[in-house]
């Protein structure tokens, strides 16, 4: 698999299609190819899919020890696609990587051509208790096996042993402090139904029957979703990709 330096850092990433680029940020605790493996069979015959493995996940080597901010990840994403020298792309994440997505587009708006987020909301809450319960790994380890094994599996062989336990400690404490984006940087907005109407063209897409799994749990629903986003959008991601050629960045 590929890496990168940016940032300070050799960044792991999968690359897979032909087109314009989408980069794809992933959830805590796992990469790009198991957030996004259902939905990829939709996308990559029309993008190029970039999906870079956070620093303290897989192939990103960092020892959480030395911290672990949400606004690094913002730095991180930045730096990985002005290394791959990439102007103008779309962008999408999920969970953890919504939430980078969402600053990250913050910053350079201009740039995106699209934006999608996935099982996020800006508040803190409830996302900060729900990440202190659910990425407890003493809770993973006596309840959840399987997730454990696939994390130690992930992670451990390029971070260290054991890191997979740091690395969940490191991003629910982050949850509970990182700053928050202001009511400037949302124009007010602070629920997904809100938010969709305050962004320039966008859409909100409620699954039916899911819960924070969306992805996997109505795969046909988000994957539908997505490919009719894309299309209805196409013409204004082409212009904005044009301007994007003709002014520096």
């Amino acid at each position: 698999m590929p890496t990168i330096r940016a940032n300070g850092l050799e960044i792991g990433y999968d690359d897979a299609g032909t087109g314009p680029t989408l980069l794809l940020l992933h959830g805590a605790a796992t990469l790009g190819a198991r957030t996004y493996d259902a939905l990829l069979p939709r996308l990559t015959p029309s993008f190029r899919v970039v999906m870079p493995d956070a620093r303290g996940h897989g192939r990103t080597r960092w020892n959480v020890a030395d911290g672990f901010e949400a606004g690094w990840l913002v730095d991180d994403a930045l730096a990985f696609v002005d290394a791959l020298g990439v102007t103008g792309f779309h962008l999408g994440g999920y969970s953890m990587g919504g939430m980078t997505a969402l600053e990250l587009a913050t910053r350079i708006p201009t740039r995106l051509l699209s934006l999608v987020l996935i099982s996020i909301v800006p508040d803190r809450q409830p996302r900060a208790s729900v990440a202190a319960r659910l990425l407890d790994p003493d809770r993973v380890a006596r309840d959840e096996p399987a997730w454990m094994g696939d994390m130690v599996r992930t992670h451990d062989p390029v971070q260290g042993e054991g890191a997979w336990r740091d690395l969940l400690r490191a991003i629910a404490d982050d949850v509970m402090t990182q700053p928050l984006l202001t009511a400037a940087d949302l124009h007010g907005v602070v629920q997904a139904h809100a938010l969709s109407r305050a962004v320039h063209d966008g859409r909100l897409l409620v699954a039916p029957g899911a819960g924070h799994d969306v992805v996997h749990q109505r795969a046909d629903v988000v994957g539908a979703g997505l490919a009719a986003f894309y299309r209805s959008t196409m013409p204004v991601a082409h212009d904005r990709a044009g301007a994007l050629t003709e002014v520096p960045r």
